[in-house]
């Protein structure tokens, strides 16, 4: 192995990476006492760079948010529809091609009609503004501070503080 980990071991790191439990960790990675093991293996460096090596990996970037927000907000919606108007349920080939990211919820109530419940697209707009970069672009803001202060500063010097 790249890292000179055993199997088990780099398991338990992802294990570890899931549920930030040392003991759940060990214990889906079949180490027979759990709580010793996980111990002893976040004791050893080397499962600790492991374990920031998989964290780092599989963090989310600004950019990976935005595309998903960017998704919800202007997202297609024709599968949910065709799903919502379709005679018969679709089987799992077909529920795998279509484009259901949209849809928070899905009900079947008794009397055998389908609900579906989309993301709110104005939420997911509204993430977006707040994320892109002219929302942080306050270029007013500076100009305005200064106004502000030359004001202070001049009652100030009415005041003779």
């Amino acid at each position: 192995m790249k890292n000179g980990l055993k199997p088990k071991e780099k398991l338990f790191c992802i294990y570890y990476c899931q549920y930030r439990s040392g003991i759940s960790a060990a214990a889906l990675a079949g180490y027979p006492f759990a709580k010793s093991a996980s111990a002893k293996l976040l004791a050893r460096k080397d499962i600790r760079n492991e374990i920031e090596r998989l964290d780092s990996d599989s963090a989310v970037t600004e950019h990976e948010i935005s595309g998903g927000y960017r998704l919800l907000a202007f997202g297609d919606c024709s599968d949910a529809f065709r799903l919502l108007f379709c005679d018969e349920v679709p089987d799992e080939n077909e529920l795998e091609k279509m484009n259901l990211l949209n849809i928070s919820e899905i009900k079947r109530p008794k009397n055998g009609g389908i609900e579906i419940k989309f993301f709110d697209r104005l939420k997911a707009l509204e993430k977006l503004s707040e994320l892109s970069p002219a929302s942080e672009d306050n270029s007013a803001l500076p100009f305005y501070d200064v106004i502000e202060r030359s004001a202070a500063a001049m009652r100030d010097d009415e005041n003779g503080t």
